[in-house]
């Protein structure tokens, strides 16, 4: 017997974002074949970057991530087709995948609220979403913690931080958050969640004001970390 699924997919086709082929019946949002092509982030792996990220600023107090980011490779197409082709799915399923790796740390970092890192109004206009929106949505989802959108804004418009170096990304990013309600985090432990972290500066920005605003402790995650 036919089901809806089938039915979808004959007359709306699901393609995956990493190679473009069609989905198979069985396959959901990313094919097997892409993902076994994406380099996962390693123990050590995650441990080098965190040393080398934030354990000097006292800001994020652990963090995790799926895999590592690679230029030009399956991942990049998957998060630009999540990023600028409304591919909400994507995220949401990164996010599932990511809860999955968090559910062994939970109970050690006993997380309170989950809050994806805000885009500026006008980046969020012209591109119509957030996409860390979703992967949190996801991660929360697989977790069971709620997901808040309205705490944490981003008031200063920022360049594009893609030429950078971690000095730059550092200034430009100063004092573009601000907190709408401290009432929400006082005494929480909070997990902040983005697409890709590259130098952890965006990360370190927004846990920084949430600490200041009484927050208890931060903690950060992403669906890839760049080198």
């Amino acid at each position: 017997m036919i089901n809806l699924t089938e039915i979808l997919d004959f007359f709306l086709p699901r393609i995956c974002p990493g190679c473009g082929n069609r989905l198979t019946i069985n396959e959901k949002t990313i094919c097997p074949k892409c993902l076994d092509k994406i380099k996962l982030a390693t123990k050590e792996k995650l441990y080098t970057e965190f040393e080398k990220k934030f354990h000097k600023k006292n800001i994020i107090f652990g963090f995790t991530s799926l895999y590592v980011f690679e230029a030009g490779k399956e991942f990049q197409d998957i998060i630009h087709a999540l990023k600028y082709n409304g591919r909400f799915s994507i995220g949401t399923y990164l996010g599932e995948q990511l809860g999955n790796i968090l559910m062994n740390k939970t109970s050690e970092w006993e997380i309170d609220i989950i809050i994806p890192i805000p885009l500026h109004q006008l980046k969020k206009t012209e591109r119509g979403y957030n996409q860390s929106f979703y992967i949190a949505k996801g991660v929360g989802r697989k977790l069971n913690i709620p997901v808040k959108l309205n705490i944490v804004k981003r008031k200063k418009f920022t360049q594009s931080q893609t030429t950078m170096n971690i000095a730059e990304r550092e200034e430009n990013i100063r004092n573009a958050f601000i907190i709408n309600n401290s009432d929400w985090i006082s005494g929480k432990n909070i997990l902040l969640i983005d697409d890709i972290i590259t130098t952890g500066a965006t990360m370190s920005e927004c846990g920084r004001i949430l600490l200041d605003a009484g927050a208890a402790s931060i903690y950060a995650a992403s669906t890839a970390i760049a080198e």
